[in-house]
C-alpha cells in the first residue's frame, strides 16, 4: 500500500489555489504501519483551541513568518504537536489545496510516511487531545462514509464525512481525505 501511495502522490499534479484573503496553513497526511497495515494519523484536537476545538484533523497548522516553505511549515507542526522528526518521514509530495470555512485557511496537504518500526509519539497536550490511527484500507471502503449530527458553532448540523467509531471526520479535513483518496483512485 505504501508503495502505491508513493506512486500516486509523487505522479499528481496538485492545484493551487489562491492566497487572497486567506492565511496560509500546511497539513501532514502521515502513513504509519501498525501490525503490517498502513494507517493514516488524525489528531482530536484539544478542547480550549481557539479555531475547530474538539475536531478530528490532520496534523499541521499555520505558517509561521520563519517558515521558508509550506513544506516546513507541516514538518515543524509534526514535530511540535505529535512529537515526530523531521528526518524520520519520507515525504511523497502533495495534493489540492483547500479552504477551510470558518477559520479562513488556505491549507496546502503533504503527503509522506513514517520510517517503519515502533514509535513513541509525544503530543502536545495543548494542541492535541489525542492521536487517531486509522486503517487506510478501512477508509478506502464504503463503509467509512456516513452522516453524522456535529456541533457547527452552536447549532447541531448534519454533515457528510467519514465515521470510526465514536469518531467522525467531516469539513475540510474530510474533504482534503476524499481528494487524497481519488489521487489514489480509491474513492470517487
Amino acid at each position: 500500500m505504501r508503495d502505491r501511495v508513493r506512486l500516486a502522490v509523487s505522479g499528481h499534479a496538485p492545484t493551487e489555489l489562491p492566497l487572497e484573503g486567506h492565511r496560509d496553513a500546511a497539513v501532514f497526511l502521515l502513513l504509519h504501519e501498525v501490525e503490517g497495515i498502513e494507517h493514516l494519523i488524525f489528531q482530536v484536537r484539544s478542547s480550549t483551541l481557539a479555531h475547530h476545538s474538539g475536531q478530528i484533523s490532520f496534523p499541521g497548522g499555520t505558517r509561521d513568518p520563519a517558515d521558508g516553505t509550506l513544506l516546513e511549515t507541516a514538518l515543524r507542526e509534526v514535530e511540535e504537536e505529535i512529537g515526530v522528526p523531521r528526518d524520520h518521514i519520507e515525504v511523497f509530495g502533495r495534493i489540492d489545496d483547500a479552504f477551510t470555512q470558518s477559520s479562513n485557511y488556505r491549507m496546502r496537504p503533504y503527503v509522506g510516511a513514517l520510517q517503519p518500526g515502533p514509535r513513541d509519539f509525544a503530543i502536545d497536550a495543548r494542541e492535541v487531545h489525542q492521536l487517531l490511527s486509522v486503517p487506510l484500507e478501512f477508509l478506502m471502503s464504503p463503509e467509512a462514509r456516513g452522516w453524522q449530527a456535529v456541533d457547527r458553532d452552536g447549532a447541531l448540523e448534519t454533515v457528510p464525512g467519514f465515521v470510526y467509531g465514536e469518531h467522525i471526520i467531516w469539513g475540510a479535513t474530510a474533504r482534503v481525505l476524499e481528494r487524497f483518496l481519488g489521487v489514489l483512485g480509491g474513492y470517487e
